[in-house]
């Protein structure tokens, strides 16, 4: 019993540092622009986020991989979200670099039709967003953060954590925010 609390805590410790040392685009960096392909209901499209940010402030959230316990129950958080974000003239976009095969059914099914995901390849753009990291057999995929950028391209709100319950208290909350400040 020991030895299986000592390497708990050694685990512990290790995913502590981990996380500290990591850290994404932070609040009011310029956001990369992209446009990669998308699915919106099952159907495919490209997602650009120059012409979403037109419309008003983007809600951009990256997760490890769809269909996955986290990535599931944040999905449809943000599906259940998703109306409120668009009273608030924003757009909500998921991107995700793992199993980016599976992103219109995700779209359709976990996503409710209500939001577009896309497939991020290699994770290039969570690279660009400083959101990527490696798995032990080297795939390339995003941590679980979230942003909010602004209709100037400018991040608002850059949050990571691997527990998806406070992504969307965050995002709303920033966008909210945003919204007031424009009254």
């Amino acid at each position: 019993m020991g030895a299986y609390l000592a390497q708990a805590a050694l685990s512990t410790i290790l995913a502590v540092s981990a996380s500290s040392a990591f850290a994404a685009l932070p609040v009011g960096a310029a956001a990369p622009d992209f446009r990669l392909d998308a699915a919106l209901a099952g159907k495919p499209m490209s997602f650009s986020l120059t012409k979403a940010l037109q419309q008003g402030p983007v809600v951009l959230y990256f997760f490890p991989a769809a269909f996955t316990q986290g990535c599931t129950v944040e999905a449809h958080a943000f599906a259940e979200a998703t109306d409120d974000f668009h009273k608030l003239k924003a757009t909500v976009i998921g991107v995700t670099a793992g199993n980016a095969d599976r992103v219109a059914e995700f779209s359709k099914l976990e996503c409710r039709d209500k939001f577009a995901v896309a497939a991020d390849p290699g994770a290039k753009v969570a690279a660009e967003y400083q959101t990527q990291f490696r798995t032990k057999d080297g795939k390339a995929l995003s941590e679980r953060t979230s942003f909010v950028i602004a209709p100037d391209g400018k991040i608002l709100l850059s949050y990571t954590d691997p527990n998806p319950e406070l992504h969307i208290q965050k995002t709303m909350s920033a966008v909210k925010a945003w919204h007031e400040a424009k009254k």
